[in-house]
């Protein structure tokens, strides 16, 4: 899952809202398996905000009694960051609030709701042992939406490999390094590799994902404080 700073990601996401660009809610009801989040192609995902609880007496109430939905101010601490951490950076991005843990508020039928917006970006893999080589043109610097190092699908840098090194799927780690080293640059070069990222999972064959849109470096400066 693609994560990145918080504090550039909410940066990028108010100046983004505040220039009109549309934002859409997801509401997943507490027995429901999938919360899902999706862009069009050339677009990832920056989460707005995202509450687990209850803050309404009309969502999610079908065959609800009045006692389970009477509780309106039941929230989980924390649960934007998880999240974020998960999504952001992402063109698709599905979870269920199993992840989120501890029970808020038991006894009141609960909720996942989240609001995001579709950042226009570019999307770049780079397979274990390559190069990732981000670009913008002259006069333009990188800004980072988020990065992860790992395995999501059994397809993507997969020639040539064995089947054993491309059955885990669910091998994922977050990473603010891309960010750290290409922040601000007009180009930048940095190795797929487990002595820059770490192994998250041990035998398989990953690659990196990295999510970045090409800015005037005042309004990639402004996303960084």
């Amino acid at each position: 899952m693609l994560f990145f700073s918080s504090t550039l990601l909410l940066a990028a996401s108010c100046l983004l809202v505040h220039a009109g660009s549309p934002t859409e809610t997801v509401t997943t009801c507490e027995n429901d398996i999938v919360h899902r989040l999706s862009c069009d192609s050339g677009e990832v995902i920056s989460v707005q905000n995202s509450m687990y609880g209850r803050a309404d007496s009309v969502t999610c109430i079908e065959g609800r009694p009045q006692s389970q939905i009477s509780n309106t101010n039941c929230a989980l601490v924390g649960v934007a960051d998880v999240v974020k951490k998960r999504c952001n950076g992402k063109k698709v991005c599905e979870l269920s609030s199993n992840i989120l843990g501890s029970d808020p508020c038991r006894g009141t039928a609960k909720y996942l709701q989240t609001t995001y917006t579709c950042l226009p970006a570019v999307h770049r893999k780079t397979c274990e042992h390559s190069l990732a080589h981000l670009q913008c043109a002259e006069g333009l610097v990188i800004s980072v939406y988020g990065a992860d190092y790992g395995r999501r699908d059994k397809s993507t840098c997969s020639f040539g490999r064995p089947n054993d090194q491309l059955q885990n799927t669910v091998c994922s780690s977050p990473t603010s390094k891309v960010a750290e080293s290409c922040q601000g640059k007009n180009s930048c070069v940095i190795k797929a590799s487990n002595s820059v990222f770490g192994d998250p999972c041990q035998g398989t064959f990953k690659y990196l994902e990295v999510a970045y849109a090409c800015q005037y470096p005042q309004d990639a400066l402004n996303q960084s404080v």
